[in-house]
């Protein structure tokens, strides 16, 4: 799959834009946000030479542009990842044991990094031999038969078996060990699944509209589109090696709706909806991304995309980067410094030429999403468009299951709805379909009273925490178990006015997105009352998603655990309107 032409990514949708006034307006992120200056940066013509090449169906760094390159990128010359799954690799190396596998270079790197491209993380720190397996789930839309069969997993593995709903509507499964693999990659493909090209310098999971095609007021359906990119991303589940070769990380999601539930100013590519000219499309924001050294906001690419280029304008991006990208420091290689070297008119050109017709629209002033829109709590029951239809949104606290929840979340979504269960960025859960006949015996329901809460207290409802240091390696604190803690005794503090959104993030990589939360705790080492150190954080405030996005700021460094709750009440107090209990009690 190592060319496409036109016709082959090109996709046919019937126009939305009829749903909505085309009144024109500017999008809602650039609205937020200073647009960069138009003009190319001046850029040697040797700068745009692709520093990679086609070999053996595999693209490889040329040599001429290996000086200087970080390790991740040496393991990757030194032997194709993607040969550990499209040439069957991985049956060899499940045989081996941990002993075997790190007496030898190639296999100890097959295991802590090539693995990564069959979404196997080696937890070597704190769980030596154990893995966690990140899916690919578009739209974070599963079935029943899958979570049944991932409960199936995570059972045999004991305490160390668990499953975690991720900030990119995904499944992550953990405790697996490598001689289950295989039959593991079969028991996944059987169920329309697959874990292909989930890590490392891969494009992560495609994130949709929690409730598209059901949400009566979306703009439009993105289930097609994010499936779409999926199956291109990886070939069906086959490979594409095409572009498994990036030098970092890669976040797309397609905007579908008026709340932003998509997070589209955190990804490196967004589609946001737009009419041009009579045509439905997309306007184009690039570039999105959080690292331990710098955080940046998506900017306008100053392109559109009529609704059939979505597959050509994505692979013309990721071709871009992938030829183009340095391959040094790792902290200076995501997309958006490709995009600050060669300026963003630069950048654009480079992906118009990509291109099938080598051409790339300019940004259309038609967009369709309403940036005066109040943002909606997709918890407890609502109506779907669908008539006689509703959803359930569901609290997962910290985005946590066991595999007997995994296996009543099934039960319910067979038993109410269409067998159907939908993922959120915010780590929860949502079950489509239900007949509005039969949703208050769904809500009578024990698992919904004792576990997963369509009506979760206030501050639970914006409570998002990564894996923290229980499996994570590269976590300083514990997260998830800290998280619900300390919001549980904060809310024994005071009383809050409205929603406020608190993430946790064990580590500066900040898979917990604390920068765009209301309050952010990002896990660092501080000193103790001794003088030694002791768990911390770094806390952040002032973090927005939807029309007015913007990024925390530093509030407090290195505050430790256990001096956290005091600090959030107070925040809470000063920043956010919250009341004293004590003072609420009074006033009573």
């Amino acid at each position: 799959m190592t060319s496409s032409s036109s016709s082959s990514l090109s996709l046919h949708f019937t126009s939305p834009h009829t749903l909505l006034s085309s009144k024109p307006r500017r999008s809602v992120i650039v609205a937020a946000q200073t647009a960069p200056p138009a003009e190319s940066t001046a850029v040697d013509a040797d700068r745009l030479e692709p520093r990679v090449e086609l070999r053996d169906g595999f693209f490889i760094l040329k040599e001429k542009f290996r000086k200087g390159i970080n390790p991740q990128e040496k393991v990757k010359i030194e032997s194709e990842p993607m040969k550990l799954f499209m040439e069957n690799g991985i049956e060899e190396l499940a045989k081996k044991s941990m002993e075997e596998i790190d007496s030898e270079k190639s296999s100890k790197e097959d295991v802590d990094v090539r693995l990564k491209w069959l979404g196997l993380f080696h937890r070597r720190k704190h769980h030596y031999g154990k893995f966690m397996m990140r899916l690919k789930l578009p739209n974070g839309v599963t079935t029943s038969a899958q979570t049944r069969y991932l409960a199936s997993v995570i059972r045999k593995y004991g305490e160390d078996g668990c499953a975690d709903v991720t900030t990119r509507q995904n499944w992550q499964i953990r405790g697996v060990v490598l001689p289950d693999v295989p039959e593991i990659l079969k028991g996944l493909a059987s169920v329309g699944l697959t874990s292909l090209q989930s890590g490392m310098d891969n494009v992560r999971n495609p994130v949709g509209n929690p409730i598209a095609g059901i949400d009566p007021d979306e703009i439009v359906d993105t289930r097609p589109y994010t499936n779409l990119l999926s199956q291109f991303i990886t070939a069906n589940s086959r490979g594409n090696p095409d572009v498994t070769n990036l030098p970092r990380k890669w976040n797309v999601c397609v905007v579908g709706t008026h709340d932003l539930y998509e997070h589209p100013h955190i990804n490196d590519l967004a589609y946001m909806p737009a009419n041009k000219d009579g045509r439905f499309g997309f306007n184009l924001l690039v570039g999105g991304f959080f690292s331990p050294k710098r955080c940046e906001e998506a900017i306008p690419l100053d392109a559109w995309v009529p609704a059939e280029d979505v597959l050509p304008l994505c692979k013309a991006v990721l071709e871009a980067y992938r030829d183009l990208g340095t391959r040094g420091n790792r902290q200076k290689t995501r997309m958006m410094w490709l995009v600050d070297e060669l300026g963003v008119e630069g950048f654009r050109a480079e992906v118009e030429k990509r291109m099938p017709n080598g051409k790339l629209e300019r940004e259309s002033s038609e967009d369709l999403v309403n940036n005066q829109w109040e943002r909606r709590d997709y918890f407890g029951v609502h109506p779907q468009k669908q008539e006689g239809l509703s959803y359930i949104g569901l609290h997962v606290p910290v985005g946590r299951l066991q595999a007997d929840d995994m296996d009543e979340l099934a039960r319910l979504a067979d038993t109410y709805g269409t067998g159907e269960l939908r993922l959120t960025v915010e780590q929860n859960i949502i079950i489509p379909n239900v007949e509005t006949s039969k949703t208050h015996a769904l809500l009578q329901e024990p698992f919904l009273k004792n576990r997963f809460s369509p009506e979760p207290s206030i501050l639970m409802k914006g409570l998002v925490a990564c894996t923290g240091n229980q499996f994570c390696g590269q976590a300083i604190i514990e997260t998830k178990l800290r998280a619900l803690k300390v919001t549980e005794e904060v809310e024994r503090l005071v009383a809050v006015p409205k929603p406020i959104r608190m993430h946790w993030t064990g580590c500066p990589n900040t898979c917990g997105q604390v920068q765009v939360a209301d309050i952010g705790f990002m896990g660092c080492l501080t000193r103790g009352e001794n003088g030694k150190p002791v768990e911390g954080a770094d806390v952040y405030v002032g973090g927005r998603i939807g029309s007015d996005s913007h990024l925390g700021e530093i509030y407090k460094k290195g505050v430790r655990v256990t001096e956290l709750v005091p600090l959030v009440a107070e925040i809470l107090v000063k920043e956010f309107g919250a009341v004293p209990r004590e003072r609420e009690e009074n006033d009573d």
